[in-house]
């Protein structure tokens, strides 16, 4: 008999958690598996439900109206899993999980599971609503039949913070290696849509406009390794903060590189945006599992890396890892590839291969349905 399980989450608007529920859902054995996801809230121009549209699993939106429309939304959420009486329910979040733990009471059988995508657990990082919900999470993680968290950067800090070390268990994220791939003719056609010619170094970020992802440090880099070549522009690929867009613009300005960077919005031809790229570059000050490194490198492309989170762990290389914070050191590590590029060329293959080999798809899901099925016989022992 197929098992129901049941994904709760805010919404299918483009992000890393988003994506990788979607990527995970689509992988999933429909000879075993029921698939039905749960929105709060119904998804925008670049929603990632469209990706969902041809393969036969039901996308329901709750229709919620906005923070505080609680008791006609909790009252339409237990309706449907009334409805459904899913084996599992897998909360993709803060809120979504929390919601699971209430949910007990009503559906007892059911396999509550907790699904953490941050690393960071300093309140210094949330407003009040944030915090608070990081505490209930803490008070209620032991309740929580079963914690995946997608770093073991992730895991270390929730432990710290008193979650159950017995209910948690790290499943690294997958890169769809079909999708994300070497492409010649979308990297001509995107540095051509931006001006940039095929002798030109490009090095990108690519994430929200979110001040975690420290784009004044990458700014501040590029600066300086614009002193010492000029041959090089970037681009900052990502939606966000208008107020928090218009400070880098303005910091980029003050910088004297305004001419050398390109912003450009969050795109739904991802693989096109790192193809473009000779180098991506991650600065953020915090991470759990950054999606983009391991895109970017199954498109062959060479990355250079704050020392957070598991990003260290993806790229495999020291020479291109450098601390949080420290723009000179960020700017020393690109020079150095930029130089190595001259010299040896870019071994694509090799770069991909360890996306390939540690990140795939395939083990994503592997271990995410063994793990599953093992909770359910579980639930079925007891």
């Amino acid at each position: 008999m197929k098992k129901k399980i049941v994904f709760l989450i805010r919404s299918l608007n483009y992000g890393g958690a988003e994506r990788q529920l979607v990527t995970l859902v689509k992988a999933l054995d429909r000879e075993y598996f029921d698939v039905t996801i749960l929105c709060f809230y119904a998804g925008d121009s670049l929603s990632l439900d469209k990706n969902l549209q041809d393969s036969n699993i039901s996308i329901i939106y709750l229709k919620k109206q906005g923070r505080w429309h609680l008791f006609g939304f909790f009252r339409r959420l237990v309706q449907h899993l009334h409805r459904i009486h899913p084996d599992i329910l897998h909360g993709y979040g803060g809120t979504p999980n929390l919601l699971t733990i209430f949910l007990k009471p009503f559906f007892p059988s059911t396999r509550m599971v907790w699904g953490l995508r941050n690393s960071d657990t300093d309140s210094n990082f949330y407003d009040w609503l944030g915090r608070l919900i990081l505490q209930l999470e803490c008070l209620l993680s032991s309740f929580a039949d079963l914690i995946i968290i997608n770093s073991y950067a992730g895991q270390a800090s929730y432990l710290t913070h008193g979650f159950p070390s017995d209910k948690m268990m790290v499943i690294s994220n997958g890169i769809d290696i079909e999708l994300f791939q070497p492409d010649l003719e979308a990297r001509t056609k995107v540095r051509s849509q931006w001006g940039i010619s095929e002798n030109t170094i490009l090095i990108g970020l690519v994430g929200r406009l979110d001040s975690r992802k420290d784009h004044p440090t990458f700014l501040k880099a590029a600066a300086l390794l614009c002193e010492d070549n000029q041959n090089v522009h970037f681009v900052c690929v990502g939606s966000g903060s208008e107020n928090y867009a218009h400070e880098l613009d303005e910091l980029a300005h003050h910088l004297g590189i305004s001419e050398k960077v390109i912003w450009a919005k969050a795109r739904a031809d991802m693989p096109a945006i790192y193809n473009a790229l000779d180098i991506a570059a991650s600065s953020s000050y915090t991470e759990g599992f950054p999606n983009v490194i391991g895109e970017a490198m199954a498109c062959g492309i060479p990355c250079v890396v704050t020392d957070v989170g598991d990003s260290a762990w993806i790229v495999g290389d020291t020479d291109v890892v450098v601390p949080p914070k420290t723009p000179l050191a960020l700017k020393t590590a690109m020079k150095k590839l930029i130089e190595n590029l001259a010299l040896n060329g870019c071994d694509r293959t090799q770069i991909r291969q360890r996306i390939i080999d540690k990140f795939s798809v395939a083990q994503l899901v592997l271990t995410t349905e063994a793990t599953i099925l093992s909770l359910c016989h579980e639930s079925f022992s007891k």
